[in-house]
């Protein structure tokens, strides 16, 4: 019997990499699940992979609607809703603010809290009533990015660093009734899409194999990270039996990548 069984999950961008993962996951603890998912070609693949333990919803995150309707599917299917992972997400590819477009600024920001920071408290709006009444939990994808620079661009930084502001926030307004947390990851080989602002959408810089390879030269523990690598973090903060306490906290899970790169002492 797995910790999540009898759980019912509502998971946003599941379609590939952690999104993904996690799913398999909280399917193979017990969990059922409804997944939200954009891009066409994913919800059908989900539908094929996953049986009746998961239903699929085509639908977009940055709208408000568009959730309300996902966790109503979680009620009319499942009946009940225990946990929300606010997981969709975009990247900007590290362009600086210099190389930016003028012309396209204005868009990519838009594009950016759409996806990254709306679409998180868009899915909390939706969800947070039916988690008090289970005594449920959210669990959102922040990143290194939410903590520090170098994470990404400044419009993912500042998204980031929205989900961090929004993770305590909430934390503190919804208990007792619900906890919410965040698991931060680094730099992840996923399929990661650009925006389409830039036509960066169409491609994954995260899962270029020059980039997971400076990734993991850089990390203390010289491991690149794969979604398998973090799954385990949102299993636990997901499961009350295992973090009834915790709530407001972010993990952070970066192969120590953040830390300060150790100096040799000075000659005398």
């Amino acid at each position: 019997m797995g910790v999540l069984e009898g759980r019912v999950a509502l998971i946003t961008g599941a379609g590939s990499g952690i999104g993904k993962g996690v799913l398999q996951r909280f399917v193979e603890e017990g969990s059922r699940a409804v997944v939200v998912e954009r891009m066409a070609d994913r919800v059908d693949q989900l539908r094929g992979e996953f049986g009746e333990e998961v239903a699929v919803f085509h639908g977009d995150v940055s709208r408000l609607e568009d959730n309300k309707a996902a966790v109503a599917e979680a009620i009319r299917v499942f009946g009940q809703l225990d946990i929300f992972v606010g997981n969709a997400g975009i990247f900007d590819q590290f362009i600086t603010l210099a190389d930016f477009p003028e012309d396209k600024l204005g868009d990519a920001f838009d594009e950016q809290m759409a996806v990254n920071a709306k679409g998180i408290l868009f899915g909390a709006k939706a969800a947070h009533e039916e988690l008090a009444k289970t005594q449920g939990c959210m669990v959102f994808t922040a990143s290194v990015a939410s903590f520090n620079s170098g994470g990404g661009g400044v419009l993912y930084t500042a998204s980031k660093h929205a989900v961090l502001g929004m993770i305590r926030q909430l934390a503190s307004e919804l208990a007792p009734d619900v906890r919410v947390n965040g698991v931060a990851p680094g730099g992840v080989a996923t399929d990661l899409r650009g925006l389409e602002t830039l036509d960066q959408h169409l491609s994954s810089h995260s899962s270029r194999p020059e980039n997971v390879e400076r990734v993991r030269a850089n990390a203390p523990m010289q491991r690149a990270l794969y979604p398998d690598d973090l799954v385990g973090s949102y299993l636990f903060l997901a499961c009350k039996e295992l973090s009834g306490t915790i709530t407001g906290t972010t993990v952070l899970n970066d192969s120590g990548s953040s830390l300060r790169v150790r100096r040799p002492a000075p000659t005398t």
